[in-house]
């Protein structure tokens, strides 16, 4: 039996603010929880788990205007290095969410996907995601794509030896590697591009994130810390998408075409 639906989780018309193009795929560096923190003269894993709150807004706020894919920069490669205890705290929050999500992510459509080594995780917690991402495969109202473990250089590194692994083996010329076969052997491969990228707490850099894939997408840099973030916020974001040309290389006037 279906659940009635709650007041917060009604669908939103992009028109009635005044949205007229929507991105299909959104990214997001979820930059700012340590700042936001330090702020408040709390410890860097409380602006973690606030950071958690801002997913769950965010994840909301997509499926409802009809966002097909969001994919988010939840723990990269280079974030190893952080000191253990964060680490382990981290790690600690994304089984929690992991497991406390799964219902409402069945629920409502989502289906939840991860890219990155997260083989370097601790087995429970491969486990917990394998069973999740298994879990929710048949939905298709909106895909969230989880960068765990994840670096962009790392990733083409990935589909670099994938590729070479054929060409020795003799399945593939080197003359027929093309664009899209470099596509087909990353993380995302099946996965369009992110057509808008939003970046939190003012930085301007993307950070080793989605390297291959940000080729052409529109970039969004707020001051705002991640916790902050909200729907008004990303309302901003959508209007500045939907206010740019995109021309992928060509004229201005080849793009209206």
């Amino acid at each position: 039996m279906l659940r009635p639906r709650r007041d917060d989780d009604s669908p939103i018309n992009p028109l009635d603010h005044g949205i007229h193009r929507l991105p299909s795929h959104v990214a997001i560096i979820m930059d700012g929880n340590g700042r936001w923190a330090r702020s408040r003269g709390n410890v860097r894993l409380k602006g973690h788990h606030e950071g958690a709150k801002a997913v769950r807004r965010a994840l909301s706020f997509a499926r409802r205007i009809g966002v097909r894919y969001l994919t988010l920069y939840a723990f990269s490669e280079q974030n190893w290095g952080r000191p253990p205890a964060e680490v382990e705290g981290l790690m600690s929050l994304l089984m929690k969410h992991i497991r406390s999500e799964r219902d409402d992510l069945q629920d409502k459509g989502i289906r939840f996907r991860t890219i990155g080594n997260i083989d370097k995780m601790s087995p429970s917690i491969v486990t917990a995601i394998r069973d999740l991402e298994e879990h929710t495969r048949g939905n298709d109202e909106l895909d969230l794509i989880v960068a765990l473990s994840y670096g962009g250089r790392e990733e083409l590194v990935h589909a670099t030896r994938q590729i070479a692994a054929r060409v020795a083996a003799g399945e593939l010329s080197p003359d027929a590697i093309t664009a899209a076969t470099i596509s087909d052997n990353t993380y995302t491969a099946g996965i369009p591009d992110p057509d808008l990228m939003i970046r939190t707490s003012g930085e301007m850099r993307v950070s080793n994130f989605m390297l291959w894939q940000l080729a052409y997408t529109e970039l969004y840099v707020t001051d705002i810390y991640w916790p902050d973030f909200n729907d008004e916020h990303f309302i901003k974001a959508l209007h500045s998408y939907d206010s740019r040309q995109r021309r992928f290389g060509l004229t201005g006037d080849q793009a209206k075409r």
